[in-house]
């Protein structure tokens, strides 16, 4: 077994600071650090638009432009669940009830993928190791290079080109494809160590599975026939594949953030300041984004506490800032979802020459 990758705890007295401070906000606000009625009302929106969706293209059946606008429309809808339902119930921020950031947590399995190898693969490997090549598996994109530390192929000189292809593809090859491929190697990642996957979980992953492919597949095909049945999850799984692929990239692969070297298991910076080196915040000024985004576009903040609730993260943005700049420690910020976008093409342009 390999040893653990440990980080700088020579000096930790911005950690201590930044969390004294964010403590301090919590306290002196009464407030809890899970979500609040801002949350549960998203939850119950966003669940039902996908319904009233999904029955509309079913049994109203619309004409094909209207039908094809709300499969695009139901993609958004589906990476909205997984970005403010799915992902603060996966990280227990979603509310103080450990049985109710459980049963929302399975909003994952609802859309198709599996909350219990997402956990594995972002919560664990992802939060803790961010952009560390062969410990962050979020980083290995088939056919992309965005690490320095990634072989460099020919066909590499081209992905500026066909990424949004590849982001396109990302959610139909990930609920259909890849969380097989981890379930029967036992691996999150081709070198990572394997996993022993508890009786309970294979009970669930097969079971959400097959109603996954039921709601999605089956049941289309019967009410609107195979053609338009596949074509109308392609698209909104095209949507939502591109959706979540791009907030992810505008984070972590874009001009301006590190990527940590390491040296005999060991980095150079304490966790917090690793993760403001490893990430970016984008356009958190437009409201709009940032409801639709469950304020994942304020990465910066979710990365530092990843177990508070997205409703908090706008009134604990200035904290960080300020300690950030009190402790002479960088900040990566795009003010604008253009310029974040932007930058990301840049580094990914960067990455293949």
């Amino acid at each position: 077994m390999k040893s653990p990758i440990k980080f700088s705890n020579v000096d930790t007295s911005f950690s201590k600071s930044l969390r004294r401070k964010v403590n301090g906000y919590f306290t002196a606000s009464g407030k809890s650090r899970t979500g609040d009625w801002r949350i549960f009302l998203k939850a119950v929106i966003l669940l039902m638009s996908m319904a009233v969706l999904y029955t509309l293209l079913l049994t109203v059946q619309p004409y094909w432009p209207i039908s094809i606008l709300l499969c695009i429309i139901l993609g958004v809808n589906i990476a909205a669940i997984g970005f403010n339902i799915m992902h603060d119930a996966g990280h227990n921020s979603f509310a103080k009830k450990a049985s109710v950031n459980n049963l929302f947590s399975y909003t994952l399995n609802l859309v198709g993928g599996n909350i219990y190898l997402w956990k594995l693969k972002h919560n664990i490997a992802h939060h803790t190791y961010t952009n560390i090549e062969g410990e962050d598996h979020d980083i290995e994109i088939k056919f992309m290079r965005i690490h320095q530390d990634q072989k460099l192929k020919k066909h590499h000189k081209f992905q500026r080109f066909y990424f949004v292809f590849l982001y396109g593809i990302s959610y139909l090859a990930w609920v259909f494809f890849q969380d097989y491929e981890k379930y029967f190697r036992q691996r999150l990642g081709r070198k990572s160590e394997k996993f022993k996957m508890p009786i309970r979980e294979k009970i669930i992953f097969w079971t959400s599975k097959m109603v996954h492919l039921s709601l999605f597949v089956v049941i289309p095909i019967i009410f609107v026939g195979l053609g338009p049945a596949l074509l109308g999850l392609l698209i909104a799984g095209g949507v939502c594949g591109i959706c979540l692929a791009v907030v992810f990239q505008l984070a972590h692969v874009v001009e301006g953030v590190d990527v940590a070297t390491v040296k005999e298991g060991q980095i150079e910076d304490e966790w917090m300041v690793h993760q403001l080196r490893s990430t970016a915040n984008f356009a958190i000024g437009d409201k709009v984004l940032t409801w639709l985004l469950g304020g994942l576009n304020f990465q910066v903040e979710h990365h530092l506490f990843p177990r508070i609730s997205h409703v908090h993260y706008p009134a604990i943005n200035k904290i960080v800032k300020d300690t950030c700049k009190e402790f002479e420690v960088k900040y990566v910020e795009f003010k604008t979802f253009g310029s974040a976008f932007k930058s990301h093409l840049l580094a990914i342009k960067r990455m293949s020459i």
